[in-house]
């Protein structure tokens, strides 16, 4: 029995191979296509509070709530996100209302992550 050089296993390998990564691209082409219609996941902005002071809020006309700085707050289409600087939600933080319009606005990146700094001013994240 005498031994070759050649080797046909290695090339059918490759082939295989490139079929494959070539079947995938097609697949997922599809889905990148559709991933630019609604950047945010699920229609979720995270706001973080940055404003280097404990603010509370209320959403919606609910509760009265301490939002601790340097933590997230998810808004979604519906919510509307009232910031203020006592505890007693009566002295607004900020003079407008934050809506999700409002904040997506601010998200240049488009990666659905809004900063809230002193003073009130929006900046993505």
């Amino acid at each position: 029995m005498s031994l070759s050089t050649r080797s046909t296993g290695g090339r059918i390998t490759f082939r295989k191979t490139v079929f494959a990564l070539v079947v995938i691209a097609i697949a997922l082409f599809p889905l990148g296509v559709f991933a630019d219609e609604e950047s945010c996941h699920e229609m979720i902005i995270a706001v973080g509070n940055q404003t280097t002071r404990d603010v509370w809020y209320t959403r919606n006309n609910g509760p009265c709530t301490l939002w601790a700085r340097a933590h997230l707050l998810m808004i979604k289409p519906d919510d509307t996100l009232i910031l203020y600087r006592d505890m007693t939600c009566s002295t607004e933080y900020c003079p407008t209302n934050l809506t999700y319009d409002v904040l997506k606005s601010f998200d240049t990146n488009q990666n659905c992550r809004v900063r809230i700094l002193p003073n009130c001013t929006l900046s993505d994240m």
